[in-house]
């Protein structure tokens, strides 16, 4: 499977693909919300709750791709440097975090979550909770992994390219997350810690399946490739029967619908984002396997402005949804105003990204900002 070797850093890679498409997805959960909000008929929840559960596999999408990536870049320099490793991604994840926290804690601080702050220590527990706005529990979630990564370069270079090894430690991997699974069901979601624990589902143990499947995709990529070529219609047939299943779960809660009856911490939820992310690998892999290189390049400068896409984009689709009134066309065309306002702010979230990474960069090449080495 040596066409699948991904040796270029110019063009995208399965974790490239991956982060761009949960970026995407991940854009219109919020939106979806604010269209729920505004009381809609009972056949139009029903579609929403259909859409939901559609996108429904951001997380685990982008931990598994940003997992998959740093093993390959890492794997192919054949050696891990964690201080340079933190160095890198202090730039690039932490700090774009700090900024558009307070910038939606002082500028928008109706997005806050759970609680509001009242004075400084409740303000700091906002800060890091990821409470600050519905979106950013996510980076709570995923700075863990950044910080643990030396925990998944071990197990990298463990299982090597041992078939073995790899098996057990999916294994073991996969009863370990499902025991969690049936931890969090009895006593979090919808169990007598509902209130009290629910900072669990921002705690890397929720999503660490996805972390450990990411670094396994990569080390053992010439069976993982040729399996999701192969087989691309098997993994066709389960997307469907799992797609399914978490509609009948979510419909079993009747109306209105309700997206907190939809987490990620279910089986059904589990093996829906696992097939849809082996789904997205199989595209990348054609993509490989045709050479189109305008989609790999396309996808690979997307991919390196995903994240910060995604921090700005409650920011842009509150500018759109309350400058262009879209709550009341909601009422009349939820649907359109739906695409629409998400269209707005996918568009402008990778611009301001992309713009903001310009400026940044001029500054700091003309050494305008004297303090930029506390960023660096």
């Amino acid at each position: 499977m040596k066409k699948y070797q991904f040796l270029s850093f110019k063009t995208a890679d399965i974790g490239d693909y991956l982060k761009v498409f949960a970026c995407t997805a991940v854009m219109s959960q919020p939106i979806m919300s604010l269209v729920m909000d505004i009381r809609q008929p009972a056949h139009t929840q029903d579609i929403f709750g259909l859409l939901y559960n559609l996108v429904k596999y951001t997380a685990p999408a982008f931990i598994f791709g940003i997992l998959y990536t740093t093993t390959r870049t890492y794997d192919l320099e054949n050696h891990f440097l964690y201080n340079k490793y933190l160095r890198n991604n202090w730039s690039n994840l932490f700090v774009p975090t700090i900024w558009w926290t307070l910038i939606y804690l002082l500028g928008m601080p109706w997005e806050q979550q759970v609680n509001k702050y009242y004075n400084f220590p409740t303000f700091c527990w906002q800060f890091i909770n990821g409470n600050a706005a519905p979106h950013l529990w996510y980076n709570t979630m995923m700075l863990q992994f950044i910080i643990l990564m030396p925990l998944f370069w071990a197990i990298s270079r463990y299982v090597g390219t041992n078939i073995k090894r790899g098996i057990i430690i999916a294994i073991v991997t996969f009863i370990l997350y499902f025991t969690w699974l049936w931890f969090y069901d009895t006593y979090v979601f919808h169990g007598i810690h509902q209130n009290d624990w629910y900072l669990l589902d921002r705690a890397f143990i929720s999503f660490f399946i996805y972390g450990v499947y990411g670094v396994l995709a990569w080390q053992l990529r010439d069976y993982v490739n040729a399996f999701f070529t192969k087989f691309w219609w098997l993994l066709s047939i389960i997307f469907i029967i799992c797609f399914i299943w978490t509609n009948l779960e979510l419909q079993s809660f009747g109306h209105p619908i309700n997206f907190n009856n939809a987490p990620y911490y279910k089986p059904s939820m589990t093996l829906y984002s696992l097939a849809v992310i082996a789904l997205i690998a199989a595209f990348c892999l054609h993509q490989v396997k045709k050479n189109s290189q305008t989609s790999l390049k396309i996808f690979h400068f997307l991919a390196i402005y995903a994240y910060r896409a995604y921090l700005s984009n409650v920011f842009w689709n509150q500018l759109v949804w309350r400058g262009l009134n879209m709550s009341f066309h909601a009422h009349y065309h939820p649907f359109l105003t739906f695409f629409g306002t998400w269209i707005f702010t996918w568009c402008l979230s990778f611009a301001s990204a992309y713009l903001l990474h310009l400026c940044w960069t001029w500054f700091k090449e003309n050494k305008l900002v004297k303090i930029s080495f506390l960023f660096n």
